[in-house]
C-alpha cells in the first residue's frame, strides 16, 4: 500500500471530476424530505460546496454533477462553477443507476482524453484527501484505477479493500461481519481516479455498482488497481450524528474546507440572534436568521437558517431545521427537527428522536424518549 499525506505539490493541469450527488439520503430523514443530502448545510454551506471548493484547491478544473433527486436545486445553487473556479455541468440520472451507472451516465459530458485521468468523488463524504497525491500515485503506477482508502476500527460497515506490499488491490470485500472475514482495516473511501477510457467501458442505461460489478470485473481481466491510503480525516455524512459531526469538524478546522477560513468555537451566520447570556459552543451553527433566547445553550448542534430557541432550552447534538420553534425549557439531545416543526414547553427528546417538519408537540411536564416519538 502507498501512504500519502500532506500536498504532493506536483502540477497536475486540466484535471475534471464526477461528484456523485443524486442519492435520496433516507438515513437522513427528516432533513432531507425537503432538500437533497449533498444540499444540506453543514458549517453554512451545503455539504456539497464543501466538496468542489476542496477539488478546485487540489487542481480540479472541471466539475460534472451527477444529479438526480431534485437536480434543480443543484444547477439553481451552483450555476457555472464560477464561485468556485471550476467549470460546472449538471447531468440528471433520469432513473437511478447505481454507482457505476451514474459515472457511466455523465461519461458525455467529459472531456477528456481516453488515458487522461478523471476523478470521481462520492458526494456524501467529508474528507482531508491529499487529491494531487492520489493523481500522482495513479499516473506512477499507470494503474486502471486508483482508490482513495481510508483506516477504520470497525470495518464491518464498510467494503473491504486488502492490497499488497506495493499496493496493488487483491480484492472487493463487501460488509464482512465475521472476525475471519476482517482481514483488514482499509475501506473503501468514496473517491477514486479512473482512467477516462474505463469509464466509457462501464455498460450504459442499467445499474451498475464500481464496488460490486466494475472494479472486481476489472481484477478478473488482470487490469491494475491500486489503493492509497490517506491519514487524514475522513467521514461519512450519512446519519444525523454524523452530519452534525461533520459540521462540527468543520467549524473547528478537524475537517479542512476552504470555506471555513477561520475555524473556531462556534459560527453564528448573518442577522442571527444570540442573548448575551446564551451559549453556543461546541462548533454549533447558528443559521441566518436564527434566535436563541436568554439562557439557551446550544452545544454541538446545527441550527438551519430561520430556526428558534427558547429561553433555557438546551439543544446539545442535534440538527433544528428551517424555521422550527424550540420553546422555553425544553431538552434535546441527539435529536432531529425537521422545518418548521414546533416543540413546545417543557418537552425533552433524546436518543435518536426525529421530529418530522411541521409537526407540533403540545407543552408537557413529561419527559420522552425516541421510542415514544
Amino acid at each position: 500500500m502507498t501512504d500519502h499525506g500532506g500536498g504532493s505539490g506536483r502540477v497536475i493541469g486540466v484535471l475534471e471530476a464526477i461528484l456523485l450527488v443524486g442519492g435520496k439520503g433516507t438515513r437522513l430523514r427528516p432533513l432531507t424530505i425537503s432538500a437533497p443530502k449533498p444540499m444540506l448545510p453543514v458549517a453554512g454551506r451545503p455539504v456539497t460546496a464543501h466538496q468542489i471548493a476542496r477539488a478546485a484547491e487540489g487542481g480540479v478544473s472541471r466539475v460534472i454533477l451527477g444529479t438526480s433527486y431534485r437536480a434543480d436545486v443543484f444547477s439553481d445553487y451552483f450555476g457555472n462553477g464560477a464561485e468556485f473556479g471550476v467549470d460546472l455541468r449538471c447531468v440528471v440520472e433520469e432513473v437511478p443507476l447505481g454507482t457505476g451507472g451514474a459515472i457511466r451516465n455523465v461519461a458525455d459530458s467529459l472531456e477528456s482524453g481516453p488515458d487522461d485521468p478523471v476523478l470521481v468523488f462520492n458526494g456524501d463524504v467529508l474528507t482531508g484527501l491529499d487529491i494531487p497525491a492520489l493523481v500522482d500515485a495513479w499516473r506512477d503506477a499507470d494503474a486502471a484505477v486508483a482508490l482513495y482508502l481510508t483506516r477504520v476500527s470497525d470495518p464491518r460497515a464498510f467494503g473491504l479493500v486488502p492490497t499488497d506490499d506495493n499496493g496493488r488491490v487483491t480484492a472487493f470485500l463487501e460488509k464482512p461481519q465475521t472476525p475471519e472475514e476482517i482481514v483488514t482495516d482499509q475501506i473503501n473511501a468514496g473517491c477514486y481516479v479512473f482512467r477516462r477510457s474505463l469509464i466509457d467501458k462501464i455498460p450504459a442505461g442499467r445499474p451498475v455498482s464500481v464496488e460490486r460489478e466494475t472494479f472486481p470485473g476489472l481484477l478478473a481481466v488482470g487490469e491494475k488497481v491500486i489503493g492509497v491510503v490517506d491519514p487524514g480525516y475522513w467521514l461519512d455524512l450519512g446519519t444525523p450524528l454524523a452530519f452534525v459531526q461533520g459540521s462540527r469538524d468543520l467549524v473547528s478546522g478537524t475537517a479542512p474546507s476552504p470555506l471555513v477560513p477561520e475555524p473556531g468555537a462556534c459560527m453564528i451566520m448573518f442577522d442571527a440572534r444570540v442573548d448575551p447570556s446564551a451559549a453556543v459552543t461546541g462548533g454549533s451553527v447558528v443559521g441566518v436568521g436564527c434566535a436563541v433566547a436568554a439562557g439557551a445553550r446550544v452545544d454541538g448542534s446545527v441550527l438551519f437558517d430561520g430556526a428558534e430557541v427558547g429561553e433555557g432550552a438546551l439543544i446539545v447534538d442535534s440538527v433544528i431545521g428551517r424555521n422550527a420553534r424550540i420553546g422555553s425549557d425544553v431538552r434535546l439531545d441527539g435529536v432531529v427537527v425537521g422545518d418548521g416543526a414546533q416543540i413546545a414547553t417543557g418537552n425533552e427528546l433524546a436518543h435518536g428522536a426525529r421530529v418530522f417538519p411541521d409537526a407540533e408537540l403540545a407543552p408537557t411536564s413529561l419527559r420522552f424518549s425516541s421510542d415514544q416519538t
